[in-house]
Parts: C-alpha cells; sequence; structure tokens
C-alpha cells in the first residue's frame, strides 16, 4: 500500500500558470521512477498574478494580469524496449484580467477561453526500467537520465487584432535531458532544455513576430516523508528568446530566475493532492509574476 501511494503523490501534472509563458514553468520530479501500464487524471487551478514592462517599441507599458487557470491532465506510462516513457497531455482554460498603459492612455481587457495545449513525451535511458507494480514495490531508485519533448500547440484562443492574447498563435517544441539522484529521504534533480518557436505572421494582422530559441533549466531538493509526502525547494532560469517585429529586434531578451516550493500528500491508496507556489526573483524582461496551484489526482492500472 505504501508503495501505490508514494506513486500517486509522486506522479508529475504540469499546471502551466501564464498561458504566454514558456520555459517559467518549474515543476519537480518530471523523470521519477514509477510503475508502467499507469494512468493518472488530474484537476488543477492555479491563480497568477504580476506585471509586465514591455519593450517601448510595442506601445504598452505597466501591464498588470490577474489569471485564473482550470487545467485538465491525462499521463500515461508504458515500456518502450524495456525503458519507461510518459506521455502526459495539459489542457488550460483561462480567465484572465489587466490593465495597462498603451499609448501613454489606460486600458483595461478581459480574456476568457482556452489556452495553448501541452504535449510531454518523455523516456527514461538510464536508472529507471519499465516495470509492473510487483517490481516496482522492490525497486530502489538511485540515479536516473532521462530525455523528454514538450509541444506547445496553438490551439488557444487569439484575436489577430489584439496585442494581448490567451494562446500564442505559433508552434513551441522544447527538447530536454534529465538527471535525477535518490539518497534516502533526499531526492535531487535538474533539467536543461531549448524552446523553439514557429513565427506568428498574424500579430495585429499583418505583422511577424519571431522568437530565438529560449534556454531553460531547472533545479529541485525534494524530501520524502512516510506515506507518501513529500516537500521540495525549485529553481529556475531562463535566458534567450529575443524577438523581432517585421524583422526589428526588441529590446526583450530575458534572463530570469524563479523560485518556488511544492507539497504533495496522499487521500487515499489512488488520490492526492498538490500545492504549489513560485515567483519571480529576478527578470530582465518579459513575465513578472507570482502564481499559486491546487492540483488532484487520480491514478489507476
Amino acid at each position: 500500500m505504501k508503495s501505490w501511494i508514494c506513486i500517486t503523490c509522486g506522479l508529475v501534472i504540469q499546471t502551466f500558470f501564464l498561458v504566454f509563458v514558456y520555459g517559467q514553468e518549474i515543476e519537480p520530479r518530471n523523470y521519477a521512477v514509477v510503475p508502467k501500464n499507469m494512468n493518472l487524471v488530474a484537476l488543477g487551478y492555479s491563480v497568477s498574478h504580476g506585471n509586465v514592462v514591455a519593450d517601448p517599441t510595442a506601445y504598452i507599458q505597466g501591464l498588470v494580469i490577474t489569471t485564473s487557470a482550470v487545467s485538465v491532465v491525462y499521463l500515461h506510462t508504458f515500456s518502450f524496449f524495456k525503458k519507461l516513457v510518459k506521455i502526459q497531455v495539459t489542457q488550460p482554460f483561462v480567465f484572465m484580467n489587466g490593465i495597462a498603459k498603451v499609448n501613454d492612455k489606460d486600458t483595461a481587457g478581459v480574456r476568457t477561453g482556452f489556452s495553448d495545449a501541452r504535449i510531454r513525451i518523455g523516456i527514461n535511458l538510464l536508472g529507471s526500467p519499465a516495470m509492473a507494480m510487483k517490481d516496482f514495490q522492490r525497486f530502489r531508485e538511485e540515479t536516473v537520465l532521462g530525455v523528454s519533448v514538450v509541444f506547445s500547440v496553438p490551439v488557444g484562443q487569439y484575436y489577430t487584432d489584439k496585442r494581448i492574447n490567451i494562446g500564442s498563435n505559433r508552434w513551441g517544441i522544447k527538447p530536454e535531458f534529465g538527471f535525477s539522484k535518490r539518497q534516502g529521504a533526499w531526492y535531487f534533480e535538474t533539467y536543461a532544455g531549448v524552446w523553439f518557436f514557429t513565427p506568428n505572421n498574424q500579430f495585429l494582422d499583418t505583422s511577424t513576430v519571431k522568437t530565438n530559441p529560449l534556454l531553460s533549466f531547472q533545479g529541485h531538493i525534494c524530501y520524502y516523508f512516510k506515506k507518501g509526502t513529500w516537500i521540495s525547494v525549485n529553481g529556475g532560469y531562463i535566458a534567450g528568446s529575443l524577438t523581432t517585429l517585421d524583422g526589428a529586434p526588441r529590446n526583450d531578451n530575458q534572463s530570469n530566475f524563479r523560485m518556488g516550493a511544492s507539497l504533495s500528500f496522499p487521500i487515499t491508496r489512488k488520490q492526492s493532492l498538490k500545492f504549489l507556489f513560485n515567483t519571480s526573483l529576478s527578470t530582465r524582461a518579459g513575465p513578472n509574476y507570482t502564481a499559486i496551484s491546487a492540483i488532484y489526482q487520480y491514478s489507476w492500472f
């Protein structure tokens, strides 16, 4: 029973707090060992609030946005050449309102709708064989090396005549490398990845925005208590993502730090709750916000 509880609490669900933020999510245990043939559904609710000091060429200053997002997630694990594979699909629905200055005039707006979906496919290459539950219960996790790729699918609401949108109107893809180490009750991990983007050819109807690659790094320190409860301290750094508007570069190259914390605990053998908090420590350009999230998870074979 303890093994089942640990699985339920340990599976990773990524809830994306601000829908036009790439690389800003910091979530522990993406490459943790779990049994094969696992299914998990989750319902997450997050609230974020913050401001963006945009490049002056965008004619938007002092942007303050409050976002509430409800996310539905499905995750499945299986064996591929005896390696553990995880596939995860996330679809948020967003309620967003904000204020800003456009051309030195105060303005406000509201958006409600689906944001871009995300699909994550990951495989643990070393230290994480694909195991049935009976074998997993005897397995001791130590060092794990894994890789994954995340796709951002542009299905979100997008108005071609608006500067602020829920969807991004472009594809994103992030290959990532992950490393984790379990030592007793402690669990350490780090990820490194790069976001690549397709152009948005419908910015304000006729303009084209192109975005350079965005480097993304994460580090996590987790501590496990008895009966499946764990806490973690999380950190993230992103760099790059300089954009051009119709060929003209904008002063929006990012170099941003974030910190956060997570708490996960079981409700029953198949159910758990997770709470997450993260905030900006240093923001050169781009989103600067604080987010809180609660996630309910249910797993089965």
